[in-house]
């Protein structure tokens, strides 16, 4: 598995793989087409919003985004292509934008997570700290966790 920054032209590659995700929970048409526009990147933003790319067997395996400034900030998206998903994309990406968090000078990260990921963050260290109204579908609630940066 190769994790890199994303390059130029990706963007709808990667909004395409995090609808892909997300449809792997088996949400319907109309709940992912609320939200597309929550999960689309544009091409002007990759940089700002640090992503990263995971490759695996020469394809995008996932993805994701560290978002904010310092010291506190936000993991935006984190995404992994569902035919990789338990092959350890997600814990590699997760490593990779917590590291690159480190080196920012961030100490803690917050997690608007979907409910179906809760568990994945919990197990990587994040803790629950309240819930967050979904931006894209009125009256679902998110776990909002954070998870401590620490000095490496």
């Amino acid at each position: 598995m190769e994790i890199r920054t994303a390059s130029a032209g990706e963007a709808a590659a990667l909004s395409a793989l995090a609808l892909r995700s997300k449809a792997h929970w088996g949400y319907d048409a109309a709940f992912l087409d609320a939200c597309r526009a929550e999960l689309t990147l544009r091409e002007d933003e990759l940089a700002e919003r640090r992503t990263l790319v995971a490759e695996l067997d020469g394809g995008l395996a996932g993805f994701g985004t560290l978002e904010g400034d310092p010291p506190s900030g936000e993991l935006g998206m984190l995404f992994v292509e569902p035919a990789a998903i338990g092959r350890g994309v997600g814990g590699a990406l997760l490593a990779a934008l917590i590291g690159r968090a480190r080196g920012l000078g961030f100490t803690r990260l917050a997690i608007d997570a979907d409910p179906n990921a809760e568990a994945f963050y919990l197990a990587h260290g994040a803790v629950r700290v309240g819930e967050v109204a979904s931006g894209s579908w009125p009256g679902r609630v998110l776990p909002q966790l954070e998870l401590a940066v620490t000095p490496g």
